[in-house]
């Protein structure tokens, strides 16, 4: 058989495409935040990562600019041996404090840093178990390592303690979620894992791409719940509320030392460029200086969230300003997703095998600069054609 056969039959997308409801890769004219444009269309963005609405700040365009002034446009090696800067250095140290750990190892994106991480402590004979939601970067996190995988139902301790109790007592043992979920908007119970994960010897990690800059104050979803000091490692990404590029670990100096020798994707990978370096530390300081962003992110997802149910959507169970729309079907979320876009509203359609069966959903998220008026506006579309096609 011809190994590229699959690609001849492979016309779903294409199909889509003919049909005009392909909702996927749309190349933007423009892109100032809040409101982006499509081919002269100009839309509210409520569809982006960019919670803490830094793409745009000043202080981080012109950190970005500088950076390329000096450095240029790229480190041209890996961290490994020529690619290392001062201010990688820098921005791992302010990282590790931001969170409240030893150390903190900067990656060149948040799927190189969970790639690395979890297969460099996951060894032959190791376990690392997931949540049945966790991103794909962990899953093929998982997959790189030369561990065993186990699984357990999403955000399900009682299940999580099961699996763990089944698990040789020798076995070095990873768990590994998501802080933040990023389809459900809903938070991991951490609070409750940590002395599950302790009982059995199980160290904890926690992928926090959605809940930095977000959740607890800006320093994510462990110091939200309150466990900081026992989650082992925390990860997050820059392409989110850091506004750049990248990605990070910290945990204590020791692992992430080992890490820091022994991960795949950083030895074998060009550093982060300067200018995303520079953006992301131009981020941090405003996530520290300008904590009133925090809140209104906060503040606007609960809104969203108490608008779109009072109207009878299901959302779900989102605690953050990622707020689903649950529509339960692929054509109508995809045609769901067009009226809205055609009406001057951006946002994400997520059908099976990326949601369970009947979990078809418009992914919804908010930034800190969406202006009252702007999220008025999108409630209203969101009313209007809702109605129109009887799903409120």
């Amino acid at each position: 058989m011809d190994i590229f056969e699959k690609t001849h039959q492979f016309t779903a997308a294409k199909e889509a495409i003919k049909e005009g409801y392909y909702p996927y890769f749309i190349p933007l004219n423009e892109n100032e935040g809040t409101e982006v444009v499509y081919k002269g269309h100009r839309l509210i963005m409520c569809g982006s990562n960019n919670y803490l609405g830094l793409t745009t700040h000043p202080k981080v365009r012109e950190a970005a600019v500088e950076a390329i002034k000096r450095y240029g446009t790229s480190c041209t090696g890996s961290r490994f041996l020529n690619g290392t800067l001062e201010m990688h250095e820098e921005l791992e140290r302010r990282l590790a404090k931001w969170v409240k750990k030893e150390a903190a190892l900067v990656f060149s994106t948040g799927m190189q840093a969970n790639l690395g991480a979890v297969s460099a402590i996951v060894g032959r004979g190791d376990y690392v178990i997931l949540d049945k939601d966790d991103h794909a970067s962990i899953v093929d996190g998982a997959r790189l390592s030369f561990g065993e995988i186990a699984r357990f139902r999403h955000n399900d301790v009682t299940h999580l303690e099961k699996v763990l109790q089944s698990l040789p007592e020798s076995a070095g043992k990873l768990v590994v979620v998501d802080g933040v979920f990023s389809m459900g908007g809903d938070l991991a119970p951490l609070k409750e894992m940590v002395p599950v994960c302790q009982k059995y010897g199980a160290r904890l990690m926690v992928d926090d791409a959605h809940g930095m800059g977000v959740m607890g104050g800006g320093r994510g979803t462990a110091e939200e719940l309150g466990v900081t000091d026992q989650v082992d490692l925390i990860m997050s990404t820059f392409s989110k509320s850091f506004a750049s590029l990248g990605g990070f670990i910290a945990g204590d100096e020791d692992v992430v030392h080992y890490i820091k020798h022994h991960a795949r994707s950083l030895i074998f990978s060009a550093s982060i460029p300067p200018a995303n370096a520079a953006a992301a530390l131009a981020a941090l300081e405003i996530m520290e200086q300008e904590p009133e962003r925090v809140q209104r992110v906060i503040d606007i997802g609960k809104k969203m969230k108490k608008s779109f149910e009072e109207m009878g959507y299901n959302t779900g169970n989102s605690q953050t300003p990622i707020i689903p729309i649950i529509i339960g079907d692929d054509q109508k979320t995809f045609f769901f997703w067009k009226a809205l876009f055609e009406a001057g509203v951006f946002v994400n359609p997520v059908i099976s095998p990326a949601v369970p069966p009947g979990m078809q959903l418009l992914r919804t998220s908010y930034m800190a600069t969406h202006t009252d008026e702007q999220l008025d506006q999108v409630l209203e579309i969101f009313y209007q054609i809702g109605k129109q096609m009887a799903i409120i």
